[in-house]
């Protein structure tokens, strides 16, 4: 419990801190203390700690993206089309409801998080367990 605890409190939307700070912060974090558990049986417990960690980090960015047009751009680079990105930049929905859609679903995919940088519970535990 306290790991989410923490990891919440890193991944608030209010820090005003950068994503790089952010991916730097939470590869210690997770890191650490996956390389102090790993020998428990936890496989099914970081199966579901990380579906709502990548939830959370595409709050996160989506957050970053403050302005319609700023969301709108990076949607696009993302590899959406010219009018879903419009449409989609424009919504009225929260950020946590957002973080869950086929908005940022289709275009902040899981292996695009790891491709980013974001460290992966499930993978950097596989990595330790199993030497």
């Amino acid at each position: 419990m306290e790991f989410l605890i923490l990891l919440k409190s890193i991944t608030k939307r209010s820090n005003g801190k950068g994503l790089s700070w952010l991916k730097n912060r939470l590869t210690e974090y997770i890191r650490g203390w996956i390389g102090y558990y790993y020998l428990a049986d936890m496989k099914t417990f970081l199966q579901r700690t990380e579906e709502w960690y990548h939830r959370r980090i595409r709050c996160y960015i989506w957050k970053c993206w403050k302005r319609v047009r700023t969301r709108f751009t990076n949607l696009m680079k993302c590899g959406i089309g010219r009018w879903r990105a419009w449409q989609w930049a424009n919504t009225r929905k929260g950020y946590w409801r957002i973080a869950t859609s086929p908005i940022l679903k289709c275009a902040i995919t899981n292996d695009g998080l790891v491709r980013q940088g974001y460290p992966s519970l499930l993978g950097i535990y596989t990595k330790l367990h199993s030497n």
